[in-house]
């Protein structure tokens, strides 16, 4: 189920805060910029060039939002259950639920293809700030962002010609201040391996989301594939099921989705006093209404609990940041590090006041927040329709004219994502869309002009429930004939769903570029120069924010104080038994229960590190000294919540799930020892 466009807008550009610069194990570095005289002071030891392009030669990042890694050198990937739950749903029926199941395919023949999945590696690093900033020039507002955005989409064609093979990104980072240009090898079928029964990965359920100690097998196996083949994959990490060691050094390597962590005060009021409490205030509606729905068949509750798990999550996390943001210590160390840069920059008349102009842009994007959320309806149905109708008209333009995202290098992904068959729940739909209008509605006010643009004369109830009931789009066969037939199918469709997309679009257009003339077009200028002065400030020992790219961070294993109790560093698989209560979420996956006396409980299961992860390190290896891979990262503590603005070394943690417990769930819960065979490269 596609996920609101209000959730989605966390940042629609990253600002420079400019925070002194990192200490020991805070940082999400790039791979080109990795601080190895930092880290050699700090442990004594760095990974040298040669260990830093393995790891990256073997980093795996999932389109869908997560991270992952090569295992063997078959094509085995490694990454989270939570990672591929939608995968293991849509592969999922009524008479074989492979969420409450697990799977595990015996031969590659079984193996189940991942609907709209794709995954990449890194294949090169280069930077592009002059061609961009040159092609900016003195351009400002919207102006600019045509401009940038149309030599982006130059650079990235003439860096992947084989759109087949190949991906090429150019990505902002220090809001403006560099601009990289990410080449992947992508790999667009990717099939599930094994995945053990949600219930032993969702163990504790939400009560110990964001918690420890943690009793979570959050460990699932992919595979990619190339013409129908397994892909070749000689540079992977090596397979190493053992303990974690208290206080050895760790790294993190995945794709950190977004993190705000360089935003001035005025982008930080944001959003405490608008988009958290808006999305704190309808995700809790949208739970309810899901639970609801839920409750009125077994089809519904299977259907649902995969889009329920995210929601749950994604309030945990607003919860987290508003605590955050609410903390007088947390937000003083916040205000007092945006001093500091002011006054180490004071008298320069080059960099003028950005911190001002920041200002002006986010109050101008204060009127737009709400409608230009709210004129992107909910819902697969939904993002379908839109998707098709942005797609054949952008697709009529010259490549660099284009919307990012409809560009040449962007479109396969988006064909994929569009046309992979999967499963389509129309009560799933309607619910979804019901929710988003009538919050239209609600937050607009039923006099608006986009409340009534996007409603007409029908209540939300009534306009879900027509859309959902006349639409062909779950059907992929005319998906696709829509995407084939371009502009002249789009127009001629007499599918409501469609029409209604149609209706929305010019609207959706226009507010679009206001915002990026007002808001996009000026942060972007004003965080160009932001960086200048924290690059002259602090050099290079300062990282940029998360963008969903490559990152890799250094840490140790190791636990906390919590209200004066110290928290371990590990659990045991025997804790599962002792925390089990029979009772939802604490009862045991069957699997777990069926095998118990043969279960080793001496195996480490879960572990923390003081690594520096975010949501979209999710499947991330934890990789030791040697470059081998002891863990998964799954999750972070409670604290970590706040890391989204900064990093607490004393309290985030991330949690991950050790090598050791998936080789015993490998070997004793779930077998599968041609896998095992496999990682143990026999």
């Amino acid at each position: 189920m596609r996920l609101p466009a209000i959730l989605a807008l966390t940042a629609l550009s990253s600002m420079a805060l400019f925070t002194a610069p990192a200490a020991a194990e805070e940082g999400m570095w790039t791979f080109d910029a990795f601080p190895t005289g930092q880290m050699r002071e700090d442990y004594g030891w760095a990974p040298d060039q040669a260990w830093l392009d393995r790891v990256q030669a073997a980093a795996v990042r999932l389109t869908g939002g997560c991270s992952a890694s090569f295992v063997s050198p078959e094509g085995l990937v490694l990454t989270n259950h939570h990672c591929v739950a939608t995968c293991i749903f849509e592969n999922s029926t009524a008479e074989n639920d492979l969420l409450l199941n697990g799977f595990t395919a015996a031969t590659r023949e079984e193996e189940r293809a991942c609907p709209g999945q794709q995954a990449e590696v890194v294949t090169g690093i280069a930077d592009v700030t002059d061609n961009v900033k040159g092609a900016i020039g003195t351009a400002t507002g919207q102006e600019l962002v045509r401009a940038r955005d149309s030599r982006i989409a130059q650079i990235e064609a003439a860096g992947c010609p084989d759109t087949a093979t190949t991906r090429c990104q150019v990505v902002s980072l220090y809001g403006g201040g560099q601009y990289k240009l990410y080449t992947y090898r992508k790999y667009s079928d990717v099939r599930l391996a094994w995945a053990p029964e949600a219930r032993a990965s969702t163990f504790g359920g939400d009560p110990d989301n964001f918690n420890f100690p943690r009793y979570s097998l959050d460990a699932a196996f992919l595979r990619a594939y190339e013409n129908g083949q397994p892909v070749a994959t000689p540079a992977h990490l090596e397979w190493n099921p053992r303990a974690p060691e208290e206080g050895e050094v760790t790294f993190v390597v995945g794709n950190p989705g977004s993190t705000a962590r360089l935003w001035t005060q005025s982008q930080l009021a944001f959003e405490r006093e608008v988009r958290l409490p808006l999305l704190l205030a309808t995700y809790s509606e949208l739970r309810g209404r899901l639970i609801n729905a839920m409750q009125q068949s077994p089809e519904r509750e299977r259907e649902g609990g995969n889009m329920l798990s995210g929601i749950e999550n994604s309030l945990k996390v607003f919860i987290g940041r508003t605590r955050a943001l609410g903390d007088p210590a947390f937000t003083g160390r916040l205000t007092e590090a945006e001093q500091q840069l002011r006054a180490q920059s004071a008298g320069s008349e080059a960099l003028g006041d950005p911190w001002a102009e920041v200002e002006a842009a986010t109050d101008a994007y204060r009127s737009l927040y709400l409608p230009f959320s709210y004129i992107q309806a909910q819902g697969d149905l939904a993002g379908y329709a839109q998707s098709l109708v942005l797609a054949a008209q952008e697709r009529a333009k010259p490549n660099d004219e284009r919307l990012p995202g409809f560009t040449d290098g962007a479109l396969p992904l988006l064909e994929k994502r569009l046309l992979d068959e999967r499963p389509v729940y129309a009560w799933l739909n309607e619910l979804m869309l019901q929710w988003n209008l009538s919050k239209a509605r609600e937050y607009l006010g039923a006099d608006d002009a986009d409340a009534r643009l996007i409603l007409g004369r029908e209540s939300p109830e009534q306009l879900a429930e027509r859309l959902v009931a006349g639409t062909r789009l779950a059907d992929p066969a005319y998906r696709r004939q829509l995407w084939e037939g371009g502009l002249a199918a789009i127009e001629a469709s007499d599918d409501p769903m469609i029409d209604f997309a149609r209706r929305l679009n010019p609207r959706y257009r226009e507010l679009r570029s206001a915002v990026d003339a007002q808001y996009t077009g000026p942060l972007t200028a004003a965080g160009a120069r932001l960086a200048d002065a924290r690059f002259a400030a602090y050099g290079d020992s300062v990282y940029p924010d998360a963008t969903f790219t490559l990152r890799i961070n250094y840490g140790q294993v190791q636990g906390w104080t919590e209200r004066g109790q110290a928290v371990p560093f590990a659990t045991t698989m025997a804790g599962t038994f002792e925390r089990a209560t029979g009772n939802a979420p604490y009862d045991l996956a069957p699997a777990f229960a069926a095998n118990q006396a043969r279960i080793d409980g001496s195996t480490v299961y879960d572990f923390v590190t003081t690594n520096d992860i975010i949501g979209g390190n999710s499947g991330s290896p934890v990789i030791d000294r040697a470059g081998t891979v002891i863990g998964a990262a799954f999750d972070g503590n409670i604290h970590s919540l706040g890391g989204n603005y900064g990093y607490d070394p004393l309290l985030n943690r991330t949690v991950a799930v050790s090598t050791a417990a998936v080789q015993e769930a490998l070997e004793t819960i779930y077998p599968a020892p041609h896998l095992v065979r496999e990682l143990r490269g026999r």
